[in-house]
């Protein structure tokens, strides 16, 4: 009798962790992540530099380290890309990418373009690291001109 239930032990462990085995992990959420999106600022559409910079995105980086981000590239639908140049995003911390031009510091960077990139009615934005691997990404459809991710 306890052969049995030694043998139906050994038979239901193996039976049970064999479903442990199987599940998979939740994935890591990422380190640096779309954050705020502001594509459609609110006034109206002029090539005024201070009116472009209203449209920006906010990456953020959720770590408790500074992240390279050196060669990371923000893309739209579109195929704008911002690409970063030497940079690295403090832990813990955002940096803001405006579409206008502006002097570049640890917070804010600037895209230079002369004109909106973020479509009103409905875009994606992209972030892809060095590698050209998505690290994130955030959708959105009209609405009311911001987007959290």
């Amino acid at each position: 009798m306890r052969l049995r239930y030694t043998v139906l032990a050994a038979c239901s462990a193996i039976f049970l962790g064999g479903f442990l085995v199987i599940t998979p992990a939740a994935e890591a959420a990422p380190a640096i992540r779309l954050g705020k999106i502001q594509y459609d600022p609110s006034g109206k559409d002029t090539r005024n530099n201070a009116q472009l910079n209203r449209e920006y995105v906010v990456i953020k980086n959720v770590s408790g380290k500074a992240r390279n981000l050196t060669g990371w590239r923000l893309r739209d639908r579109s195929n704008h890309v911002y690409k970063f140049g030497t940079f690295t995003l403090k832990a813990r911390s955002s940096v803001t990418i405006h579409t206008g031009k502006g002097r570049n510091s640890a917070g804010h960077r600037y895209w230079g373009r002369g004109w909106y990139v973020w479509n009103n009615t409905g875009d994606k934005a992209t972030l892809r690291n060095a590698s050209r691997n998505v690290v994130d990404y955030c959708i959105w459809s009209n609405g009311s001109g911001i987007k959290y991710c």
